[in-house]
């Protein structure tokens, strides 16, 4: 082998793993990016507000803007309380729920 390919297949080595390296690291980054953004709080609100409508329809609803920081057993995250009323029997009801503020996840939803 000549000393030009030698040299030309060395560089296609280095340049094939600086690009899986940009890659990966890329890659690791995007991941994160996605793992750490929360939901904006109106978002999650329209979610739990078409679920309930499945059911009939609503009076009002609400959501506290401001995330706040949730422990249950070993699990931690940042969540978001928020309420809806509607018509039962006549009656106004009015439930409280906790939504998770990274995947939207409702978390509880409880009866006042």
């Amino acid at each position: 082998m000549s000393s030009k390919t030698k040299t030309k297949e060395t560089l296609s080595l280095i340049g094939a793993a600086i690009l899986g390296a940009g890659f990966a690291a890329g890659w690791f980054a995007r991941q994160y990016a996605v793992e750490k953004r929360p939901i904006h709080a109106d978002d999650i609100l329209e979610k739990v507000k078409k679920t309930f409508l499945k059911e009939g329809p609503i009076e009002g609803s609400w959501i506290e803007l401001t995330k706040v920081p949730l422990r249950k057993f070993a699990y931690k995250t940042d969540v978001y309380y928020g309420g809806i009323s509607r018509l039962e029997e006549g009656e106004l009801v009015q439930y409280e729920f906790i939504a998770d503020a990274y995947s939207g996840s409702i978390m509880d939803v409880y009866r006042v």
